[in-house]
């Protein structure tokens, strides 16, 4: 059976070392007006792609609407990616806790934590993996306590037949405006669902732009007022956000990003090598933020990264 075409990437961000061109980095981003319309596009922004953890403020949402009682940085962390922290571990435990439940009934696999310090003090420990520790612990414990607020079995609530996953589905698809293209299983094995990167963006938008007190600002502005949780000591959506009071920040794997200023202006972002190092989403976001009239001055210092060589820089990855 012939394979479907790859989708048409464009030039993102290009890097040089001593002065040559080395790699160019393709991928596809969107930016929405405060009004909501596509204002800037480079590449196939309307072809399905796996949006990874920056559809978790989605699954937040999905949570606040089965009755799950979250609030503050117990939400944060719901809707993000941590490192392991003891903030964070301690968060999803007290999330977990007042569903009557426990680390045992997560189904996230075992992990280490993501973030160096907390990773140094986990290898001294001899500690072993625990699944509180893997980055989606947070979002795992919050779909307990939504299924556990509506009456819903527990053990299964991975399944995509689950009535929580199927809330997941239809929350993303009234948000994004489009049906799910595809349903796979993300790395934490919950279901991870397909849109394109415009629904990604118009998703996150309707999100911010939402009144204030509706579940939907509940979770952006949970995010932007406790970024610690989101993500964690020494991460780009903790960085961004701290710096730049009123955004949204939530990275998703293999190169994805979104972003949404308090004004309402919004991108999203794909990389379509993966970004691995996650040297290119983020600068491709805020230039793309800056070009819809944002005001990206506070974290001026992330529009570029340095290539080094001999320890030093020698080159630098921008965008095109």
């Amino acid at each position: 059976m012939p394979q479907s075409p790859l989708p048409e990437y464009v030039p993102l961000a290009e890097a040089t070392r001593s002065g040559m061109l080395e790699n160019v980095h393709y991928g596809a981003v969107v930016g929405l007006s405060p009004d909501g319309r596509i204002a800037y596009a480079r590449g196939p922004v309307h072809q399905p792609m796996f949006p990874r953890s920056s559809a978790k403020p989605f699954q937040a949402l999905a949570m606040l609407r089965a009755g799950a009682p979250l609030e503050g940085p117990s939400l944060a962390v719901a809707a993000g990616s941590h490192s392991g922290e003891e903030i964070h571990t301690v968060e999803a435990g007290r999330i977990l806790a007042a569903a009557g439940l426990t680390a045992d009934d997560l189904r996230c696999p075992p992990d280490v934590p993501g973030g160096a310090k907390a990773r140094e003090e986990f290898v001294r420990a001899g500690r072993e993996p625990e699944r509180v520790l893997m980055n989606c612990s947070g979002k795992h414990a919050g779909m307990l306590s939504a299924c556990v607020a509506r009456g819903w079995s527990t053990g299964d609530y991975l399944d995509p037949g689950h009535p929580f996953q199927v809330l997941v589905r239809e929350t993303i698809e009234e948000l994004c405006e489009e049906p799910v293209a595809h349903t796979a299983v993300d790395g934490c094995g919950a279901p991870q669902m397909a849109v394109s990167l415009a629904g990604l963006a118009r998703g996150l938008w309707r999100m911010r732009t939402a009144p204030e007190g509706s579940p939907e600002r509940a979770v952006v502005d949970a995010m932007s007022a406790h970024p610690l949780y989101v993500a964690g000591t020494d991460r780009v959506d903790t960085d961004l956000m701290t710096r730049m009071p009123g955004l949204v920040s939530k990275i998703g794997a293999d190169g994805v990003l979104v972003l949404s200023a308090a004004t309402g202006e919004t991108v999203a972002v794909k990389i379509s090598d993966g970004d691995a190092a996650e040297r290119a989403r983020t600068l491709v976001a805020l230039d793309a933020l800056r070009t819809l009239g944002v005001d990206v001055s506070p974290v001026q210092d992330r529009l570029r990264v340095d290539v080094h060589g001999g320890g030093a820089p020698v080159g630098e990855v921008r965008p095109l």
